[in-house]
């Protein structure tokens, strides 16, 4: 069993104090923690502002690593050597095609499908994770996964030299599944959904003492999201959008790029001003957007039925948490059909060049029908995050994009299908007008 540090790792430049329960506030010191045991709400990393205000400027953040360490400050490490392999400042991309399509004039597309080293934001928050592990004297590490986070948990423990397990569930795509082996963990495939899958982890951790990212680690590994909001503050000129659109599994990337834009108000990097945050999810596995199109301040649990299962969570941990944060930004959480999902998908590579799996192809299509609403002013700057990368869901696509055309080696059966393949891109054209 992993032998742990006895006294809690502070930052020795004081920036980050203790955990604080988000209900009823109950103040724990900063140890592998999650749960507050009064109200059994979620912990929260605090920090001292004054302390990072006085350490932190814009020309400090710029000169410092090309990665979401730049951002160190903000983050629950203590060390001065934190795991760093490269991950973050992904590029934000201003939209052209994709903007003259929705009828936009200034749509931006964070794209974290390029991210470093597993193509997903989940690269930010297991680089968190794993270097408080490491500070907290962890030797294994693990979590539950739906596929994006086992990659990034895998390969970052590899390059730590940790030992890993994770756990998936044992339908999940095969490009994920490789994308997890490759980096030779244990891979632990459990019959039944994401939801039993935490379930089994949480008794793994208590029994083991492992450091599981998503469970113990939870409140250092859920910071690493801010570094989402941080950047596009950054990359809009130290300024911040109007509006967002976000993925919502757990609730956790939609709540904590919220915190990140609120931190740097709150030190003086970005002046402030009202953003609105819309989620999107899967319609198959809904129950955040149906506890706001019902009215409801709780979550009901569902059981997912979706292609998207990176964001396939039935029982989100910050589910009413992300309803809060819809509702007094004035945004939506809305949904979108497993064939809207795979339409998005299209729509954003053949527009902008850029292949997302499910949980992207989920986000663009609840923006265009946010669009199509009128609940997405045409002048406001809005931002689309794209969290993950396509190749890992090639499966949700197959049949859905057409096939080669196989011909000759001459011209004139060159010259055939080429014709075929005008025809058909000029039938395609007259169904979009349509």
């Amino acid at each position: 069993m992993t032998q742990l540090l006895q006294t809690p790792v502070k930052s020795p430049s004081g920036t980050f104090t203790k955990l604080v329960s988000k209900e009823g506030g109950t103040e724990y010191e900063p140890l592998p923690i999650h749960i507050c045991e009064e109200t059994f709400a979620p912990l929260e990393v605090a920090y001292d502002y004054d302390a990072i205000r006085r350490l932190v400027s814009r020309e400090s953040i710029a000169a410092g690593p090309n990665s979401i360490w730049r951002y160190k400050a903000f983050l629950p490490v203590a060390t001065d050597n934190p795991i760093d392999v490269g991950t973050g400042m992904t590029p934000l991309v201003k939209s052209t095609r994709l903007a003259r399509r929705l009828g936009l004039k200034n749509l931006y597309i964070k794209n974290d499908a390029v991210n470093m080293p597993t193509l997903s934001f989940k690269d930010r928050v297991v680089s968190v994770a794993l270097t408080r592990a490491r500070e907290f004297g962890f030797s294994t590490v693990s979590c539950a996964s739906t596929g994006n986070l086992a990659n990034s948990t895998a390969a970052i423990a590899a390059h730590a030299g940790l030992e890993c397990c994770v756990f998936i569930p044992a339908d999940l795509e095969a490009g994920k599944i490789l994308g997890t082996l490759i980096y030779n963990p244990t891979v632990m495939a459990v019959k039944g959904n994401y939801d039993q899958v935490n379930r089994l982890c949480s008794e793994v951790a208590n029994t083991y003492g492992w450091g599981f990212v998503n469970i113990n680690l939870r409140p250092y590994y859920s910071e690493g999201s801010k570094t989402l909001g941080f950047e596009v503050a950054e990359q809009l000129g130290w300024q911040l959008p109007d509006h967002v659109v976000v993925p919502v599994a757990s609730g956790s990337l939609y709540t904590k790029i919220y915190k990140g834009f609120r931190e740097f108000v709150k030190v003086g990097l970005v002046d402030d001003k009202p953003v609105r945050f819309s989620g999107a999810q899967a319609e198959g596995c809904s129950p955040v957007a149906q506890a706001f199109k019902e009215g409801r301040d709780f979550i009901s649990p569902v059981k997912p039925n979706t292609i998207a299962k990176s964001i396939a969570i039935g029982n989100p941990a910050d589910g009413v948490y992300a309803l809060e944060l819809a509702r007094k930004t004035g945004g939506q959480i809305e949904t979108v059909t497993d064939a809207e999902i795979i339409a998005g998908i299209k729509l954003l590579a053949e527009t902008e060049g850029i292949f997302t799996e499910t949980a992207g192809g989920t986000t663009i299509a609840v923006l265009q029908k946010l669009v199509e609403a009128g609940k997405i002013d045409p002048e406001e700057t809005t931002v689309a995050y794209i969290t993950g990368n396509g190749l890992k869901t090639q499966e949700a696509i197959q049949g859905a994009i057409g096939e080669p055309f196989a011909i000759d080696a001459n011209l004139g059966s060159f010259e055939r299908a080429w014709e075929r393949a005008q025809t058909l891109e000029r039938l395609d054209w007259q169904q979009v007008l349509v």
